[in-house]
Order: structure tokens, then sequence, then C-alpha cells
């Protein structure tokens, strides 16, 4: 079934549509927002049909390149090893003290809301959540190998347990909006990483 939808590939459109519906999906339960909403956040009449799944697609996409630009990208930017892990964490926590997405971790709250249904956009989801998990392993790995961490440390279980920490994290602020959550999740990851 199609609803109306933008033409997100139009230029101008793109980004602040996207931007948008990538804000509003939380609200909109992970389903892409109607046609409606983004017209009224975005203060225009919105043409052009779209399936509903090339628009959730796009959303996710859009949340993944704002993910990248403010977590990834600073992680990457940092001195290899330990200080990677250290970033990747800190710009998390940054990502949700800004409000990037007004409900948390926009995959986070995707891959929950979408359970066990399958297609493609689930299956980005899962990819892109499989590569961040893969990013914190290699900072592990290279923070081992430069010996910042003890040589029998697996670089597996630390992405694990970081990865959790920043799930715990954005579940937590999500729900209480408390700087302090915040506070306690900086302390525990620098605790866990033996950094000041």
């Amino acid at each position: 079934m199609s609803e109306v939808w933008p033409d997100v590939a139009e230029p101008g459109n793109r980004d602040a549509i996207l931007t948008a519906a990538a804000a509003l999906a939380g609200a909109d339960g992970q389903d892409a927002p109607s046609a409606g909403t983004l017209a009224m956040v975005l203060g225009r009449n919105l043409g052009r049909t779209r399936s509903r799944q090339d628009l959730q697609v796009a959303v996710v996409t859009e949340a993944g390149r704002i993910f990248d630009e403010e977590v990834v990208q600073p992680a990457l930017a940092a001195p290899a090893g330990i200080r990677q892990l250290a970033a990747v964490c800190e710009a998390f926590f940054g990502h949700l003290e800004r409000h990037s997405c007004p409900d948390g971790c926009f995959m986070a709250s995707a891959a929950l809301a979408l359970g066990t249904r399958t297609g493609p956009v689930r299956d980005l989801i899962i990819a892109l959540q499989a590569q961040f998990g893969e990013l914190i392993r290699g900072f592990a790995v290279a923070a081992v190998a430069r010996n910042e961490l003890p040589a029998g440390e697996d670089p597996g279980r630390l992405a694990f347990e970081l990865n959790g920490i920043m799930l715990a994290t954005d579940t937590n602020f999500v729900q209480h909006e408390d700087p302090a959550v915040l506070d306690l999740a900086r302390q525990i990851v620098r605790q866990r990483l033996g950094v000041g």
C-alpha cells in the first residue's frame, strides 16, 4: 500500500525531511511518520507517492548517517586503542545528551520496536548495529595489541560489555531525563577501561 510521501531524493527536501522523520519515528512507534505529520513539522505540502517501506529505509539510513557523524567519526578521530574505546562511549553519551533523537538511540529503539518482524528495514538496522559492535571490538583489539589492556582481555567480550553499558544508559536516560545517569555511565566506563 502506498501513501503520499515526499521525494526524498529531491534536492533541498532530503536532509530536512529525513532528519524530521528520524526524529519523529520514535514517536510514531518506529513506523515511518505519516506524510501529514512530516508536512506539519516541515511546514510544507508533500507530494509524490512512495511506499511506507521506502521511507522507513530512508529514515533508518538517515538515522545511521546522524549516528555515524555524531558517534562513529569522533571515535575514529581519537588516538588508536584505549582512547578510541573511551571516545566511542563518550560520543554515544554526548549523542544522548544532545537529544539528537528524542527517544534516545534511534537504532536501539527501532530494533526493539521491530522485534522479530522481517524485511529490509530490520535487516538494515541489524547491519548497522553489527557494524557498530564490530567497530568497538576493533578498538579493543587495538588496545590489547598496544598493551593498554591486559593480554588476556577478550576484545569481543569487552565490546559486548561497553555496548551493554551504552544501551543501559540509553534506556535509563530516556526514562528519567537525569544527567546523573550519564555521569554514572561515564564513571563506569572509565573504571572498566582504567582511564582517568
